[in-house]
Formats: structure tokens, C-alpha cells, sequence
């Protein structure tokens, strides 16, 4: 149970930052003449989040075989 717990204390840690990245991804786009590069770098950094996110769920989230 404890790897359970550790697994839900990263899945909030991650979620937290990926809403962190939509917002500087967010405030970069609404600039007049936005960085594309380091744009792309936050939006792919935002999809590793979104996809360990997945991937810890997944891991929580019990086989049911029906």
C-alpha cells in the first residue's frame, strides 16, 4: 500500500505541473511574437507529463476482468 501512496503522491505532483506548463504555454502564446522554440520544448515537456500521468493511473487503477 505504501508504493500505492507514493504512486498517488507523484500523480498530484505531475498533474500540478503539467496545469503549471498549460499556463506558461497559455501566457507564451498570447505574446505578440511568441518563441516557437521554446513553445514546442513546453508542449512536448506538457505530453511526457500528460503520458506518466496515464501511466500511473493506469498502474492505480485495478484489472477487471469481466
Amino acid at each position: 500500500m505504501d508504493d500505492e501512496a507514493e504512486l498517488r503522491k507523484e500523480l498530484i505532483q505531475l498533474k500540478q505541473e503539467h496545469r503549471d506548463l498549460d499556463g506558461a504555454v497559455q501566457a507564451l502564446e498570447a505574446m505578440p511574437y511568441p518563441n516557437h522554440l521554446q513553445l514546442r520544448r513546453l508542449k512536448i515537456k506538457k505530453l511526457a507529463l500528460r503520458d506518466r500521468v496515464l501511466e500511473i493511473e493506469d498502474r492505480l487503477t485495478p484489472d477487471i476482468i469481466a
